[in-house]
């Protein structure tokens, strides 16, 4: 089978990048700026940017001397490599054989696979306009060697699909740049006065090597077919997904309880096969009008027990709105990670704090750690927050009382509430933000008041309202005001919430 290759490139590849993410952009010129020795230059610039004058290395003082309402971006360091490889695998629905080649570009063998689109011509058209429905500027170009396809993508003025035999002739007229040579060889060559590939094409290959070394000669001979040139291809992810049909719509609580369950025992024993677990997994289901919901969860490490997974997607069902019915069930697990066996003995059966292999873990880390870094909270017959636990370091103590499931309590307590600045409507309204060490919270649900009174036979002074707020980005906060609401009041950051 003849070899036939694309190369794909991404003209303004990071630029684009940050409009997607940042709209406002669109319009207006702006570059990345990175320092280099004792200057900074721009690394990549915007469509605008580029007709105003701005180019890749010019100094970014000239830059903005030449256009004043040039906006600059730091340089992100490797995310030309990060969006290339996710491009790279969303390219590999197209062939089985993609590779990076940075700063801007991929690489695929396509042989054997532009038939199934119709032709070359087809299959190019297609790739190219989902990229750049997707907001990316791409070019591409397919020949028979990596080289002429990489050369007519990027200075080809004709067409971009070199027929099979004719990459020496494709290249005549391009410029020596396009060979991919090194900057002390262009150079050379343009004191020379080649200004096309054509120009030395028929010089003897002793002359070429004495004037531009092996290296030249190398990637004429690659991108003629000549020699050869390797490339490692991008290896996607292994998914890990489990699919579960319904023969009639899921509407209810429990029905989709069940499903959970069936699609987690499926899931597991294959990661418990081989010896990974569960980092962040997420469930979506696919309802009978078209749409689609879905709850995600995450783990502190791996883990692939159905019970514990359970209970986390358990607290995510309250979120799933099947409306007229669910009709497709289907857990990803985009990210896994490999896992000591031994130690998910811990979830099994219920070995409560009697069980022996607990007390001699929490002996190795006393010796590891020191045994005050361990201890474990009891409740504690009060109403004040801070009085209510108390700290133990024995398994065996038992506390008279028993835990509050009648109001919400955070799972981390501060030892000392922390002023906040609190924007709240009158009179006992929860907040709308809150300001925390410096960032802002906007509020999108609470809960609350809850009145605490200060038990008069310890101490003196203000009662507390608390209120459980979750922000917009899905983190859960205990604030409190203390005292009645007047012309200042003092509010705080109690706890956290899972």
């Amino acid at each position: 089978m003849q070899k036939r290759y694309m190369v794909i490139w991404f003209r303004y590849l990071t630029t684009d990048w940050l409009t997607l993410r940042k709209p406002e952009l669109k319009d207006v010129p702006f570059a990345f700026v990175a320092p280099e020795r004792n200057r900074v230059i721009i690394t990549a610039a915007s469509p605008i940017a580029e007709t105003q004058g701005i180019y890749r290395g010019m100094s970014a003082a000239d830059a903005k001397a030449i256009t004043t309402n040039l906006q600059v971006v730091d340089h992100l360091q490797g995310k030309e490599a990060k969006l290339l490889r996710e491009l790279g695998l969303w390219c590999i629905r197209y062939t089985p054989i993609v590779a990076v080649d940075l700063p801007d570009g991929l690489i695929l063998d396509i042989s054997g696979c532009a038939h199934l689109w119709g032709d070359e011509r087809e299959y190019l058209k297609e790739i190219v306009n989902k990229l750049r429905s997707s907001g990316y500027n791409a070019r591409a170009a397919i020949a028979d060697t990596i080289g002429a396809a990489w050369a007519i993508a990027h200075y080809g003025k004709t067409t971009p699909i070199v027929e099979s035999g004719a990459q020496a002739q494709a290249l005549l007229h391009l410029p020596p740049v396009a060979l991919r040579l090194e900057n002390t060889v262009l150079q050379k060559q343009q004191k020379l006065g080649f200004a096309t590939i054509k120009s030395f094409m028929q010089i003897p290959r002793s002359v070429l090597r004495r004037r531009f070394g092996e290296g030249f000669l190398l990637k004429l001979g690659q991108a003629l077919g000549v020699e050869n040139e390797h490339f490692t291809s991008l290896v996607p992810p292994v998914p890990y997904t489990e699919r579960l049909p319904c023969l009639e719509p899921v509407r209810t609580v429990k029905a989709i309880e069940i499903a959970i369950t069936k699609l987690l025992e499926a899931l597991c024993a294959r990661l418990q096969a081989e010896g990974k677990g569960v980092r962040k997994a997420t469930l979506k289901c696919y309802r009978i009008d078209g749409k689609m919901v879905q709850g995600k969860i995450s783990t502190n490490r791996g883990s692939h027990s159905v019970s514990h997974l359970f209970k986390l997607f358990e607290l995510q069902i309250s979120k799933i709105e099947p409306a007229l019915g669910i009709e497709l069930f289907l857990l990803e697990a985009p990210k896994v990670e490999d896992i000591d066996p031994l130690q998910e003995k811990l979830w099994a059966g219920k070995p409560g704090l009697q069980d022996k292999a607990l007390a001699e873990l929490l002996d190795k880390l006393a010796g590891k750690i020191g045994a005050k870094a361990i201890y474990r909270y009891l409740p504690s017959e009060n109403y004040w927050p801070e009085r209510a636990i108390k700290q133990t370091s024995s398994l065996l103590d038992v506390s008279a009382t028993k835990w509050r499931t009648d109001r919400p309590r955070p799972l981390r307590l501060l030892q000392r509430p922390e002023p906040v600045e609190v924007m709240a409507l009158l009179p006992d309204y929860p907040p709308k933000f809150f300001t925390y060490k410096g960032k802002r919270h906007v509020v999108e649900k609470a809960d609350g008041p809850e009145r605490i009174e200060r038990e008069w036979w310890q101490d003196k002074g203000l009662h507390r309202d608390y209120y459980a707020v979750e922000d917009a980005d899905g983190q859960r906060y205990w604030l409190f005001r203390s005292g009645h609401y007047d012309d200042a009041p003092q509010w705080y950051l109690h706890g956290f919430f899972a």
